[in-house]
């Protein structure tokens, strides 16, 4: 599976407008919601859940907040750039920039595991989170993670 297959160029927001945890998952839920159905306080309500297990800040900047939930038919990625570094209780105690949104029902537990993983190993490349920063667009965005994932 490849992540540019989750993601389109719509549903990437560079900046993020939120400057605070709460704040950003409630924009890319509402983000999720609006570009591949769903309900965005489901999505919201899901993400929020396994937030208060241990934080999705995996480090390096980098954010997966997911969850799962009936709400949404099928596993769907939505991803940001903030403009400024926001704390999110990652577990290297750094603020995230770099957010990816990743809702799926629960038939969809094995795609889900193997994005999260994906996700999480493309998220130590320097290279790669670098770029992501430096996007201007949605597009620009989805570039740099399609020659990511092809290299």
């Amino acid at each position: 599976m490849q992540l540019s297959e989750l993601l389109a160029p719509e549903r990437v927001r560079v900046p993020l407008q939120s400057k605070d945890k709460a704040g950003l998952l409630r924009e890319l839920a509402t983000l999720m919601a609006g570009s591949v159905g769903g309900d965005a306080a489901d999505i919201l309500k899901a993400v929020e859940e396994r937030e208060d297990v241990l934080s999705t800040g995996i480090g390096f900047g980098v954010a997966i907040p997911h969850g799962r939930t009936p709400s949404v038919p099928d596993l769907a990625m939505v991803a940001g750039v903030t403009s400024e570094p926001v704390a999110f209780e990652a577990l290297d105690g750094a603020p995230v920039r770099v957010l990816f949104l990743l809702v799926g029902p629960e038939r969809s537990a094995g795609e889900h595991c193997k994005a999260l993983s994906r996700i999480a190993r493309l998220a130590r490349s320097d290279t790669l989170r670098n770029q992501l920063l430096q996007a201007t667009s949605g597009e620009e965005f989805m570039r740099a993670l399609a020659e990511a994932e092809a290299s």
